[in-house]
């Protein structure tokens, strides 16, 4: 390069805004953002804007690779082996600009390394929403559901096509599965609309899947509920979903569990809760009841005295923890029923025992009235 030219040219630090001190990830950053602000699909048209995206390029091209940066930061200019880079010249010579915006910016505007012909694809994920009952969402179950799945095509054996020969490389984009475009000095590539980025197409479709290599169908499938599920928890099963294109590996089927509510029980993380009326007299006398639970009835002990609200816990009567032998509680609130209907035998008894009751069997009353006398006189 001549000398007079080198001495033109902005300092490659200064053009991306940073000191020689810089890092290689403050380096990336830097010219990310000077490369987005000046980037030619921000700026159509814009002359200034895309040389400056070539300066910014030219300067990260050099002070990315360590050797190149070494001999710069020694002989300046002078010393850049790329003469020409995008000077009057024309052009990146010997640089593949899309290497840089690969590294840089992946998919952001088209020019990521990676793509290329696919020759198969993984199956599509289904999904299921499954309703089952609160005794199953417990103890898990293995129910048997029905599920939309399509099957490889018995017609053309899963080719896609009439004749049986398969699918062949795309006229379009010559087998890559994507075109590339040029915009002034930068090469962009877009998947091939005429074969979906696979790079292949059936020239002759099976009349029966329409090239598709899959039929619809319907599968019966048990699916393992384990213990413990929740409304929500989603059961994986692997390899279940749609068959995949040309040969490509299946994809999953995702069961959703809908937990159907329950008549008396209610459901905390692994806690149970429930209600339970009982009469006057076994709230004051005291009894043994009967309570429903998961596993059926079991006799509960009421002390003589129970308040209304009171709640009794049943150890291990709760909902088993997922994949564990542990098991939750069941918390059982009483609820003291008062009598709508008295005979008068029992309307006599009930006064008698009001006038015999006082205020000493009724403790609560006595030191509720005792704190209102004391605030109010």
């Amino acid at each position: 390069m001549p000398a007079a030219a080198a001495s033109q040219k902005r300092d490659y630090y200064e053009i991306l805004g940073v000191q020689k001190t810089v890092s290689a990830q403050e380096l990336k950053s830097a010219f990310r953002k000077v490369a987005l602000q000046y980037h030619p699909d921000r700026n159509p048209g814009n002359n200034e804007a895309e040389e400056k995206f070539k300066e910014a390029s030219e300067a990260y091209e050099v002070l990315s690779d360590p050797e190149r940066r070494a001999k710069y930061d020694r002989f300046g200019h002078s010393g850049n082996p790329f003469e020409g880079f995008g000077g009057a010249g024309g052009g990146f010579q010997g640089v593949n600009i899309n290497d840089i915006f690969g590294e840089i910016f992946g998919d952001i505007f088209g020019g990521g390394r990676g793509g290329g012909r696919r020759t198969s694809s993984r199956g599509a994920d289904l999904r299921y929403n499954l309703e089952i009952t609160f005794e199953e969402a417990a103890f898990g179950s293995r129910p048997k559901v029905t599920i939309p799945r399509p099957k490889k095509c018995e017609t053309c054996t899963g080719s896609g096509s009439k004749s049986g020969a398969g699918p062949r490389a795309c006229g379009t984009c010559g087998g890559s599965g994507e075109l590339r475009y040029t915009q002034g000095f930068f090469a962009v590539s877009r998947p091939c609309g005429d074969c979906g980025g696979t790079g292949a197409v059936v020239p002759d479709p099976c009349a029966r899947c329409k090239g598709s290599g899959k039929t619809p169908s319907e599968e019966v499938i048990e699916v393992a509920i384990p213990a413990g599920v929740d409304n929500g928890t989603r059961v994986r099963l692997t390899g279940m979903g749609e068959p995949g294109d040309r040969g490509g590996p299946p994809g999953d089927l995702y069961v959703t569990v809908i937990v159907k509510e329950h008549p008396l029980f209610q459901r905390e993380e692994y806690e149970v809760f429930c209600e339970v009326p009982i009469s006057f007299t076994h709230a004051a006398l005291g009894a043994k009841i009967d309570v429903p639970t998961l596993d059926g009835k079991v006799k509960m002990t009421i002390p003589a005295g129970t308040q209304s609200g009171k709640v009794f816990r049943l150890k291990a009567k709760g909902i088993p923890h997922l994949h564990s032998q542990q098991r939750g509680d069941q918390h059982v609130r009483v609820v003291v029923e008062t009598p709508t209907e008295l005979s008068s035998k029992q309307r006599e008894l009930l006064e008698k025992l009001a006038e015999l009751s006082g205020e000493e069997s009724h403790p609560q009353s006595k030191s509720f009235f005792a704190k209102v006398k004391e605030l109010f006189g």
